[in-house]
């Protein structure tokens, strides 16, 4: 019996021995191509790049995987707790591989059964990091191998704070940090218990426990992982029977753009972001860009341009209904299936039940819950006649002309939009205008675009007419040629004929410029030409300067890369953009330094470290450690002059008599400092308004994407001032008023603006006019383009009948 026993033992020995060494054979095997591990230490996951306005408020996220990481120092302990309670209790114990666990699902796989979890977090961060996710014994076996390996290497704060960055937590969240945001609209540090606890509960399968699809089930994992919290003594039993007598108050995050008004702004950052640093940094290089919006003036900016669009789009009277829906037994559910303006929240759309003379009854869209989903309840209202007297005049393709019954203008089932009163209650009537503006206000002194809107609605139209639509900008490039005449040795006093002028247009015929609204007001100075817009006048400066030097000056500004050298473009029939229109005019508020538009003030990459900087200007001494009675820090600013510093101010100058006496004369209803000019293109396609004050420039456009004639009397003082004047009367709250700079050395002379001579009187037409030293006004009254004129006055002098007779005034002329 000895001899058996001893027999059988030795065969038991034997097979042990080989199955230990085919086990240890498998092993070796397993672990000899296993990945290498020690990429963790240089782990740099997907982040999500953040886009900050001026004041710091979110603007935007941009990412693949919608992650912020976070160190582990930064993960508050319930947040860490409530994953190692219902992950892995014992994480801070075990070598990386729970023994049971694996022997347990091992005999689970065995019996032909599905293969289990019973995973540690380190086994996890094995298996997301560097092998795949089939359910196989080898896999398991790597899996648990590679734990082992990474124990060894890593602290377990470490491999905490991979799992804790890594993992997906449902709603397109990776990482605690971000799922916070997704669920809670929180940072991780202001999450309670039972958030916390509900985060720690969706590793195994968020989808599992979505809070919208399946909010009982979510709650019952909840609350089993805040029971476990409290068994591993993470909390007490009071706090978690609190806890789990709380909703699942979820709270989703927004994706895309957070701030309202900026979507245009942001877009344009967005493509900028891509053109410096690529694809791969902008939705996986957690960058963080700080631009230079501002909020405020982005919203009035905003509301300006959209009042400006809606007057004169409503006063061209009702184009129809958004679209028609069949009213069934729930007028709700068709009416949720049309997406309307996202980024216009003012409005809403309706659809028609009934339509009488004076009332139309409608319904209102259900307004969307937290899944996103829109509502079960239904809203009614109405809209008086009073309410849409502006519909009354109709424009549809089936019919044009004034009615004057509610009900002929809309009828049941179409789908309009509407606007809730202020005061009274009920809506009123909508449209979508079909023109469209643009509107940028820039820091002059930086470039710093601090507001930027590119169109009525970015839902609407994507297509940004501040930074990507090139049109002409009419009498608004008037200044830069006369910029380029009073840098080269012309005077604001200089005197130019104001008369008709024929000249060959270079295809055999005969080129005949007009002044808007025709006439002409003969010998004028170059003040009046600019104040008045006079056409005519313009041309004989640049025929005399010499088209070369305006192209120059044009492409100097910025205005233009390479400007056609024929005399029609001194009148603006170029084209460009609002934003170089804008920043050319910048450089003259500047005291015609050069400068650089931005959207952004500063990137930094995802450690926080500066990769980008918009403020090139360099200082020597501001790193001091300590004041020690040193002198105050100087920037040294080596941006080019390109305009001498008093023809800035002469041109300035100038163009405040077109806001105080010129065709921008609503304009001076501001109260403050202004220069400006307004621009009219031919048949009234484009009206543009561009002024500023010593801190801030702003230039206005409107006009049809599809160029089209707006209709006699669509001017640039007329309908891009209005929109000026609302959004700097906002802007200019508050702000003491600033006088323009006049610079050191330059003579303030006495004269008669409509002669340009030295007066020693006063009255009306007696000005301040700024001259350059060595200059000053004439003491003849020389005519620059006398000698082109029949008859006119060839000697290029005036008799003293005929200077007074222009005192006195002369005739014709009017807004470009």
């Amino acid at each position: 019996m000895i001899r058996l026993l001893g027999y059988f033992f030795a065969i038991g020995a034997v097979f042990f021995l080989v199955v230990a060494g085919g086990f240890a054979w498998y092993i070796e095997k397993m672990g000899s191509d296993l990945p290498d591990y020690q990429v963790l230490a240089a782990y740099e996951p997907p982040v999500t790049t953040r886009v900050h306005a001026a004041d710091g408020s979110l603007m935007a996220e941009y990412a693949r995987q919608r992650r912020l990481f976070l160190p582990i120092q930064a993960v508050p302990d319930l947040v860490k707790n409530a994953f190692l309670s219902a992950e892995d209790k014992n994480f801070y114990q075990h070598p990386g591989v729970d023994i049971e666990g694996v022997a347990r699902a091992v005999m689970v796989l065995a019996k032909g059964g599905r293969m289990q979890g019973a995973s540690t977090i380190t086994q996890q961060v094995a298996k997301n990091f560097l092998l795949t996710n089939e359910r196989t014994f080898d896999r398991k076996i790597k899996e648990a191998i590679l734990s082992l390996r990474i124990e060894q290497a890593y602290s377990k704060d470490k491999i905490l704070e991979l799992y804790l960055n890594e993992i997906y937590l449902g709603l397109g969240s990776y990482g605690v940090a971000a799922a916070a945001l997704a669920y809670f609209d929180k940072s991780v540090n202001e999450l309670t218990i039972e958030e916390a606890a509900y985060l720690g509960a969706l590793p195994k399968a968020p989808e599992n426990y979505n809070p919208f699809r399946d909010p009982d089930r979510a709650i019952e994992r909840r609350n089993w992982v805040i029971d476990q919290m409290a068994a591993n003594g993470f909390i007490t039993a009071e706090a978690a029977s609190e806890a789990q007598e709380k909703p699942l108050d979820v709270n989703p995050r927004p994706t895309g753009t957070y701030l309202a008004s900026s979507e245009y702004f942001t877009e344009d950052v967005r493509r900028e972001i891509i053109q410096r640093y690529g694809v791969d940094a902008l939705y996986e290089g957690g960058l963080s860009v700080r631009t230079t919006l501002d909020p405020k003036l982005q919203a009035e900016a905003r509301k300006a341009l959209q009042h400006g669009l809606i007057k004169y789009d409503e006063e061209r009277g009702w184009r129809g209904p958004v679209t028609r829906v069949e009213i069934g037994s729930d007028w709700g559910q068709s009416l949720a299936k049309i997406e309307p303006l996202a980024d216009v929240p003012e409005w809403r759309l309706a659809v028609v039940l009934t339509a009488e003379a004076g009332r139309v009854e409608i319904g209102l869209q259900p307004p969307r819950d937290m899944s996103g989903a829109r509502g079960a309840e239904r809203e009614l209202a109405s809209i008086a006649r009073d309410d849409m007297k502006w519909a009354l005049r109709l424009n549809t393709e089936d019919r044009k002309g004034n009615v004057s019954s509610a009900a002929e203008v809309l009828s049941r089932g179409d789908v309009v939009y509407v606007e809730k009163k202020e005061e009274g209650g009920g809506y009123r009537l909508r449209q979508p205008p079909k023109v469209q503006g643009a509107l940028v206000a820039m820091e002059p002194k930086t470039g710093r675009v601090v507001a930027m809107v590119g169109g009525f609605s970015f839902a609407q139209s994507e297509f940004n007419r501040a930074s990507q639509a090139y049109r002409q900008p009419g009498s608004s490039f008037k200044p830069f040629v006369y910029a380029a005449a009073l840098d080269n040795g012309y005077t604001p006093s200089s005197v130019i004929m104001d008369a008709p002028i024929s000249l060959p247009d270079g295809n055999g015929g005969v080129w005949e410029p007009s002044n808007y609204g025709g006439g002409s007001a003969g010998p004028s100075t170059l003040r009046l030409g600019i104040e008045k817009s006079r056409n005519l006048m313009t041309i004989r400066l640049a025929k005399d300067m010499g088209m070369d030097l305006v192209a120059e000056y044009a492409e100097r500004f910025g205005i233009y890369d390479n400007l056609g050298k024929y005399l029609p473009m001194a009148l603006g029939a170029g084209e460009t953009t609002v934003l170089r229109m804008v920043s050319a005019y910048s450089v003259i508020a500047n005291g015609g330094r050069s400068l650089e538009p931005s959207l952004i003030d500063r990137v930094q990459d995802r450690y926080g470290k500066t990769i980008y900087k918009h403020d090139q200007r360099i200082c020597q001494t501001c790193d001091a450690p300590a004041y020690d009675g040193q002198s105050e820090p100087e920037l040294v600013d080596e941006r080019d002059q390109v305009l001498d510093p008093m023809t800035a101010y002469q041109i300035t100058s100038m163009m405040e008599g077109v806001v105080q006496r010129g065709t921008a004369t609503r304009v001076a209803k501001l109260g403050v400092p202004i220069a400006g000019k307004t621009g009219t293109t031919n048949e009234e396609k484009d009206v543009w308004f561009v002024g500023f004050t010593p801190d801030l420039v702003t230039g206005v456009f409107l006009g049809y994407d599809n160029p089209t004639p707006m209709g006699r009397g669509a001017t640039g003082g007329g309908m891009a001032a209005p929109v000026f004047i609302d959004f700097m009367e906002d802007a200019l709250e508050g702000v003491p008023p600033v006088e323009f700079k006049v610079p050191e050395g330059m003579d303030l002379i006495a004269v008669n603006r409509k002669t340009g001579m030295r007066s020693n009187g006063s009255g009306g037409d007696v000005i301040m006019e700024a001259f350059k030293p060595g200059t000053g006004p004439s003491d003849t009254f020389n005519i620059i383009g006398a000698d082109e004129m029949a008859g006119g006055f060839g000697s290029g002098q005036v008799s003293q009948e005929a200077e007074q007779a222009i005192v006195q005034g002369g005739g014709g002329g009017g807004l470009f």
